[in-house]
This record gives structure tokens, sequence and C-alpha cells, in this order.
């Protein structure tokens, strides 16, 4: 558990603050540096795939948790404020909230002026979908989806492992979602070595995607006074996708903003056909990018305040 309770407040502070600046040395760039060269060793060891793969992910995972714990237990024999710091720190490079806010408002500034190439430039770097042949609207719904599903894993997941696991399991949750978006794909590579990669992060997202219904319907409705279409919406389509999380903050922000999101698209040149989420709502405009930005920042600051409140119960 986190050694104070204003850890996460300032934490989430810092992060809105400071976002992702590149000069700072970011433990999930160097989680993703070890998991590339991790993924060579294992797949030598270890013949068949899933197995590597399952050891992969253990090992690593494991290895983050403990190299964490290690850190702040150091930090707490300088001094107990050190040990502060150190979670402070620790905690918000596990959050994206100031990213996603700015990659969200680099889209929207490229669709204002009609610049259609560079978002469809800056959309590609968020989707795995084909960006080439997007137009407005489907620019517009790639960035909303991102916001919303990205709330979860950037912000509320890690929240949820902090209070609980403190610092240590913010980071172990970080290598959980780095693995994940490196070799959680149903590609011939990865099939069978991403399984458990896969399989752990839809296990440690599963709370936190059920708890951001009502935070982003209670945010949706102090802000947009669609408080209760955000919930219904995200209770009677949430499962309208293919990921056991995903479309429950996904369908959270349909019914909030009153837009459709998922629907068909290509996918390696392929036209893929997914249900709707939000079928009786209009596509999204870049407008709705903005409103999805300043939801996902509503919902954070009811994600801090509910997790230090949960921390000071706990302690």
């Amino acid at each position: 558990m986190l050694s104070a309770w204003y850890v996460i407040p300032a934490a989430a502070g810092l992060d809105l603050l400071l976002g992702d600046p590149l000069w700072l040395p970011h433990p999930v760039r160097l989680m993703g540096l070890a998991a590339e060269r991790a993924e060579k060793v294992f797949r030598r060891l270890v013949k068949n795939p899933f197995t590597a793969g399952l050891v992969f992910a253990a090992v690593l995972v494991c290895s983050a948790y403990i190299a964490a714990v290690c850190l702040v237990f150091l930090a707490g024999l300088i001094h107990p404020a050190t040990k502060i710091i150190c979670e402070i720190i620790l905690l918000y490079t596990c959050l994206s909230t100031r990213c996603l806010y700015t990659e969200a408002k680099k889209v929207h500034a490229a669709l204002v002026p009609g610049e259609t190439d560079k978002a469809r430039s800056l959309v590609a770097m968020l989707v795995s979908r084909d960006t080439g042949q997007m137009d407005e609207a489907g620019l517009s719904r790639a960035a909303v989806e991102t916001v919303a599903e990205n709330f979860v894993d950037g912000v509320l997941s890690p929240l949820f492992f902090a209070v609980f696991l403190g610092a240590p399991g913010a980071i172990a949750f970080k290598m959980i979602s780095t693995l994940d978006s490196m070799t959680g794909y149903r590609t011939k590579r990865y099939e069978q070595f991403g399984k458990t990669a896969a399989r752990i992060d839809d296990a440690a997202n599963w709370i936190p995607a059920r708890l951001s219904v009502p935070i982003i319907s209670l945010a949706a409705g102090i802000i947009y006074k669609t408080g209760r279409r955000s919930f219904v919406t995200a209770i009677s389509e949430g499962k309208n996708h293919k990921s056991p999380n995903a479309g429950l903050p996904e369908a959270a922000f349909a019914g909030a903003l009153g837009v459709r999101l998922i629907g068909p698209g290509i996918y390696n040149g392929k036209l893929i056909e997914k249900p709707w989420i939000g079928a009786a709502f209009a596509l999204p405009g870049r407008k709705h990018i903005i409103s999805a930005a300043r939801l996902m920042l509503a919902s954070v600051l009811i994600a801090v305040i509910f997790a230090t409140v949960l921390l000071l119960v706990l302690a």
C-alpha cells in the first residue's frame, strides 16, 4: 500500500503538469526495451511458443514488481520522505492523462484546417486499423475510441493497483500493458507467444473496466448532463466488442457524447465487420474529440478522488 494518501493526487497532478517528456528516462520505454530483448532470449531457450510466451510474461511482470519494491524499500532507508517522493514519481510514470489529452488535441487541430493527411498519420500511431482512406468521421471515431479505452489502462487501472499494491503494483500493471501492446496480437508470430500477455492484460483490466462505467457516467452527468444515457449505453452495448473490457468505457463515452463508435474498419487491407456501439447515435465529428478529452479529464478527477478516499479508508 502507498505510504501517504497524497501520493495519488500528487502523482496525478505531476502527470497533468509534465505529461511524458522525451528527456525523461521513462520506465515504460525501458520496459519496452527489456521486452524486445527478452523475447529473443525466451524464444531461443523455449521451443514451444506458448510456453515461451508464458515464461516471458511471468518473468518480466514479476521482475518489474520486484525491482519497484526494492527501489521503494531503498528509498525508505534514506528517509520516509524519500520513500514518498519515490512512490509519487513511480506512480506518475504510470499515468497517461496529459499524453491522452495532447494526442487528442493534435488530431483535432489537424482536422480543423482540413489537414486530413496529417490527421491520418496521427491516428495511425494510435490505432491498429488502416487510416489511409479515413474521412473526418472515421478519424474522429478512432480518436474518441482511443481516449475512451485508454482512460482505463492509462489511468484507472494504474490507480487501482496502486491503492492495493502500492506504486510497485502500478509498475507491474504497466509492464503487463506494455507486453500486451507488443505481443498481444493474433498474428502468426504472436498468436501463441503473446497469448499469456493478452490474457493477463484482460484479467488486470477486468475490474477497472467495470469501475469505469459509473465513473464516466458520473462525469458525463456533471459536465454534459448525459449521465443516465452514458450508463445505459455502457450496460446495453458494452458487450458489442471483441475485448472483454474495452467495450465498456467506449460505450460509456458513446452514450455520454451521443456518438456511434467501433463498427466496420479496414485492417491490413481487409474490411472487418464489427457491431456498432451507440448504434442509435450519429457518427462523431471533430468537435467530439475535444468533448471526449474533456470527459476523460473529468473522469480522471473523479477517479483520483475515489482512489484517494479508498486509500484513506483502507489505511
